[in-house]
């Protein structure tokens, strides 16, 4: 196999596409917080199309590890052995994989190692850019849009002279940045949260106002948080995944991707230092993002954590094994055409009917094959990002109540860790807290209903909803996932 780095990058076969400029003339303007998989097939692929473009040359990315894990220090150490580059395999559902070189990223550095040095880089004036994929739960708003500076993480941030958060961080960048009149820098939130660019906001002038009120002051004037709505499929690559995928590829790359082919980025276009560009290579500036990300937060990811919560409970572990199951198909159908569309407005030019349709297209791609324990993963928060608006409507409407209803069932019951065969798997919820394990785990089922997942639903005001989610919860201790679902799906709407 061939390694992967600049100086194998010109003699790779035709077969795959390698970067169209010359890496050696690009420097960051833009730094993106934790770059995961998901970063690296999307956004990193944007800019990697935008860099072939003349006079872009000063958009490449630094990349920057944030969590103080082995997994993340390893990362960096593989990101320097390759040089930043990695292969990323797009997946069709009908057609033959492509393989393709990123090479975006031409800096990158492990914060844990050096914030202060961090701290310093992000302070250059030529990061004009800072993009952040730190999760759904990794803002820590709340319901109401308060960041809570007494949370354990935030408060304890606070006391230090060097911040270890994404917060932090970027709030004492800014600082030095005004104090050398280097100006501000846009906050670019990529993350899966309805109007997220207010939620950065939010989160950072928070934690800047508990810091520095001047400051504070000065970003609320200066920094810009642009909204987003970001999609692509993009699974968890486990080690045999990177086996296959240099086997496929003939690479020896440590850190491969891979990904569906479809690919979304609509973006607000609120820019306080200036922007590559992206609208040139398929990125949609808009300056209403909104509509596009309701569709896609209430019916792509609402549809994911349905089949994440029941799938995983029936035994399933792969999304391309869990649309064979027609009940399974079944529901995502009802749950989009009786209670999702009808609550949502489509941006211009889009058919809501045609993007469901399209979802499920997407999801029976076997090429990619994404895991139910990744999608189920921080359900605590995707919950409330995905499912409560959908969930408070239906109510509200009075319309009938048993997919919401057999969601928050399987939820409370995916939270006990054992599917319905008896096998053991890791829940991880790095938002529940004990007090919330205690309500899932009480013999008074209706307990689950004040956990921290449905803060603000108002699920107890609903005899009804409650009645048919102790039952179908019930139903599915007594008589397993599958058989309920199929009582779920019975009555076609």
């Amino acid at each position: 196999m061939t390694p992967l780095n600049k100086t194998s990058l010109p003699h790779l076969p035709p077969e795959i596409v390698v970067p169209a400029y010359d890496r050696s003339k690009v420097t960051p303007g833009i730094a993106h917080i934790s770059v995961g998989n998901f970063h690296r097939a999307h956004q990193a692929v944007y800019i990697d199309r935008v860099l072939a473009r003349a006079g872009q040359e000063g958009w490449g990315l630094l990349g920057v590890g944030l969590m103080e894990t082995p997994h993340e220090a390893l990362k960096a150490q593989d990101m320097a052995a390759q040089d930043c580059l990695y292969s990323l395999t797009e997946c069709a559902p009908d057609a033959p994989n492509l393989v393709r070189v990123i090479g975006s990223i031409t800096e990158y550095m492990y914060a844990p190692a050096d914030r202060a040095a961090t701290i310093a880089r992000l302070a250059d004036p030529t990061i004009r850019i800072v993009s952040l994929t730190v999760t759904e739960g990794g803002y820590y708003v709340d319901e109401n849009g308060v960041f809570p500076l007494d949370h354990p993480v935030i408060a304890e941030d606070l006391k230090r002279d060097v911040p270890h958060t994404v917060f932090g961080l970027l709030t004492e960048a800014l600082r030095q940045r005004r104090e050398s009149g280097a100006g501000p820098f846009t906050i670019l939130s990529c993350d899966n949260l309805p109007q997220n660019g207010h939620v950065a906001r939010a989160a950072f002038l928070g934690w800047a106002r508990a810091r520095d009120a001047g400051l504070a002051q000065w970003m609320e004037e200066n920094v810009t948080f642009p909204c987003t709505m970001v999609d692509r499929i993009t699974p968890a690559v486990h080690p045999e995944d990177v086996k296959r995928l240099d086997a496929e590829s003939g690479l020896d790359d440590r850190i491969p991707v891979f990904c569906e082919d479809f690919i979304q980025w609509v973006v607000e276009d609120k820019f306080c230092a200036g922007r590559p560009e992206l609208d040139a290579v398929g990125v949609q500036f808009t300056d209403n993002v909104e509509p596009y990300e309701a569709v896609k937060l209430h019916m792509l990811n609402a549809s994911h954590s349905l089949l994440g919560l029941s799938g995983v409970l029936s035994g399933y572990r792969f999304v391309s094994e869990i649309m064979l199951d027609l009940n399974e198909v079944a529901l995502v159908e009802q749950y989009l055409a009786f209670d999702a569309e009808p609550l949502l407005h489509a941006p211009p030019g889009m058919a809501l009917r045609e993007y469901g349709r399209r979802l499920l297209h997407r999801f029976r791609n076997k090429a990619i094959s994404d895991q139910l324990l990744r999608i189920a993963f921080d359900s605590t928060s995707k919950l409330s990002m995905f499912i409560r608006s959908t969930a408070m409507g239906v109510i509200a409407h009075g319309r009938p109540v048993e997919r919401i209803a057999f969601v928050v069932a399987c939820y409370a019951e995916y939270l006990r860790g054992r599917d319905d065969k008896g096998t053991i798997y890791d829940v991880v919820e790095p938002h529940l807290t004990d007090e919330d394990r205690l309500k899932a785990a009480s013999a008074h089922l209706e307990d689950a209903l004040d956990m921290t997942a449905f803060a603000g639903w108002d699920l107890r005001e609903s005899a009804i909803f409650v009645q048919r989610y102790l039952a179908l919860r019930q139903s599915v201790r007594d008589r397993g996932t599958r058989a309920t679902l199929a009582e779920v799906v019975s009555t076609g709407e």
